[in-house]
């Protein structure tokens, strides 16, 4: 028993071992094909193993079939395999697109963002190193790295990026790469650029490394503004930024002023006069205070002394006023543009209180107006959508509407299967509306001459012997008072009373709104009557033979045959009803035939 056990055991590993080489003489060969031939390729380039083969322990002793294969990228050579970076294959296969939208493009704001950065630190570390004596020969190297990594980016930025950018020419949106170079080369934005790249550095060879000699860099002002359109366009609160903005002004006018006046102080010689700086203290506070306090003219400065000092002094005086006024201005645009909104919200509002108040409006109404107005504002942003949307053009204003409404009026049983442009111009005309708590959406008895969409919030439907029994909660994208759209006879009379259950902001479609663009689509309209003719008669709603005028019919009765008339039928009929009347006789009997 040991011995055939033994050679039962050898057999079954002489079979793996076999099949093992199989494979692996499978792999050599097709990795060679590949060498040769680098056309070649395979659906399956790794084969699958057996189970007999997948099931032999790793020598860690856990299988290989339960090695996690999410986690490992694997690069396979010959028959071996080497683990591979995945970033390196992403950066690898990474390219530039051909053209670059400069308006919807987020990869060219972000790309925007670094080259202001490097504009600003040109733009404030420039007066400090000129004038503070913060710039050493033994930190110098770290000052000219930082400076030609600024470069670099300038550089990039006329070489890879403003020379994809698409533009606009007769109307034509223009992503042919030689035009676009073309155009960028004849703009303005190429002549600032190149100012701003002057190499003024090789005088550092003759009079030292001077910071003022790196001033063009500040002229790419033109980066700086267009990066603030573009970074204004894609955010949704854009005020905090303009905020953020002009106080940056602000501080940075301040810091201007501290480096003139500590350049001012060396000039006189620090601390040689009650009004320069004293050289104690961290210098770039000291002067900053001091630029604070003359550019705002809080006052409490030391006079000047000397002629020098008295012009400089007034200078900086009429400067600050200026700037100081400039800043203030630009501040209140910024923060009254932001409430416009708001403010327009509190005069509609104190206007209405001032009207119920001049007419002794009751107190309770007055309330819920107030509540109609905070509920409406908050909820929505504005009053009325309408007033926002008729400035946008009408394709516009459908695209809006139907990222909107869409969905919801496409579900509507009573539209399904209507031409999708219909649809379309219906959504156009929706209105929208908000109802406060325990609101009358709709009355029983009324003629019912709208449609109403739940958008947010529920409505709930009362009846029974007091009318005041739910007999059910509508939510949001539920749809009544459809058929009324469609009736006709005096119109459809409301069987329920639907009442707002808090808070609901419904879309209403009123039936002269339909009428009006049912006269473009005659099939809909035909679909439209067989749809709500269905419905009126699946509600089981009480009718009789000649339609009181209380009843919804979707197509009016016909009008009964005169007895004058029925009269001269019966007498033609009598005499054999050969001449004219008779054949009209014989038509009317078929015309009722085909109407039973």
């Amino acid at each position: 028993r040991i011995g055939s056990a033994s050679s039962l055991s050898s057999a079954i590993i002489n079979t793996r071992l076999q099949e093992l080489v199989r494979l692996f003489k499978e792999r050599t060969e097709k990795v060679k094909e590949k060498l040769i031939d680098s056309d070649v390729t395979s659906d399956d380039e790794s084969p699958v193993a057996s189970p007999a083969a997948a099931a032999v322990p790793a020598p860690g002793g856990e299988l290989e079939g339960d090695k996690p294969l999410g986690d490992d990228h694997y690069c396979e050579m010959l028959c071996c395999t080497f683990k591979r970076r995945p970033w390196l294959e992403h950066l690898k296969s990474f390219q530039l697109p051909s053209s670059i939208d400069p308006l919807t493009n987020l990869m060219y704001v972000l790309w925007l963002f670094f080259v202001v950065m490097a504009w600003n630190w040109n733009c404030w570390l420039i007066p400090v190193r000129w004038a503070f004596p913060y710039q050493t020969p033994a930190n110098i190297h770290y000052w000219l790295l930082v400076d030609y990594l600024c470069d670099l980016i300038y550089l990039l930025d006329i070489l890879i990026f403003q020379t994809r950018l698409q533009f606009v020419q007769g109307g034509d949106i223009i992503t042919d790469k030689k035009a676009m170079k073309e155009n960028y080369l004849r703009s303005q934005r190429f002549k600032m650029d190149v100012l701003c790249l002057l190499p003024l550095d090789f005088f550092y060879f003759k009079v030292g490394v001077n910071p003022l000699l790196r001033f063009p860099r500040c002229l790419k002002y033109l980066a700086f503004f267009e990066f603030n359109n573009r970074l204004e366009a894609i955010l949704t609160k854009a005020y905090i930024y303009r905020v953020i903005r002009t106080t940056a002004y602000l501080l940075y006018s301040l810091h201007v002023n501290s480096c003139l006046y500590y350049w001012a102080s060396a000039y006189e010689g620090l601390g040689s006069t009650t009004w320069v700086y004293d050289g104690e203290g961290n210098s770039y506070i000291r002067c900053y205070y001091w630029a604070v306090k003359t550019l705002i003219t809080i006052g409490g400065l030391p006079d000047p002394k000397t002629l020098f000092e008295i012009v400089f002094q007034l200078l900086n005086y009429f400067t600050g006023v200026f700037a100081f006024s400039v800043m203030i201005g630009q501040m209140r645009d910024v923060v009254g543009a932001a409430t416009a909104g708001q403010t327009y919200y509190r005069s509609c509002m104190d206007s209405t209180i001032k009207y119920m108040n001049f007419y002794r409006i009751p107190r309770a109404v007055q309330n819920r107006v107030k509540t109609w107005y905070e509920y409406t504002w908050h909820s929505q942003g504005m009053l009325d959508e309408s007033e926002l949307l008729v400035q946008l053009p009408d394709k516009m204003r459908l695209d809006i509407a139907i990222d909107v409404n869409y969905n919801i009026v496409s579900k509507v049983a009573l539209f399904q299967g209507c031409d999708r442009q219909m649809i379309f111009d219906m959504l156009k005309r929706l209105r929208s509306v908000v109802y406060l708590p325990n609101d009358y959406v709709c009355k029983k008895g009324e003629i019912g001459r709208e449609m109403y969409i739940i958008q947010a919030g529920q409505v709930q439907v009362l009846g029974g012997p007091d009318g005041k029994s739910v007999l059910v909660t509508l939510k949001a994208g539920s749809v009544f008072g459809e058929i009324s759209l469609l009736a006709a006879g005096g119109g459809n009379r409301r069987t329920a009373n639907v009442v707002a259950h808090g808070f609901a902001n419904l879309f209403i479609l009123e039936k002269k709104d339909l009428n009006e663009i049912l006269v473009h689509y005659p099939e809909s309209q035909k679909l439209l009557r067989k749809k709500a003719k269905k419905m009126l008669r699946s509600n089981n709603k009480p009718k009789d033979e000649k339609g009181g005028p209380g009843d919804a019919l979707v197509i009016p009765p016909r009008a009964d045959t005169p007895k004058l008339f029925r009269a001269a039928l019966a007498a033609t009929g009598r005499k054999g009803g050969k001449g004219p009347l008779g054949r009209l006789r014989w038509r009317l009997r078929e015309l009722q035939e085909l109407q039973a």
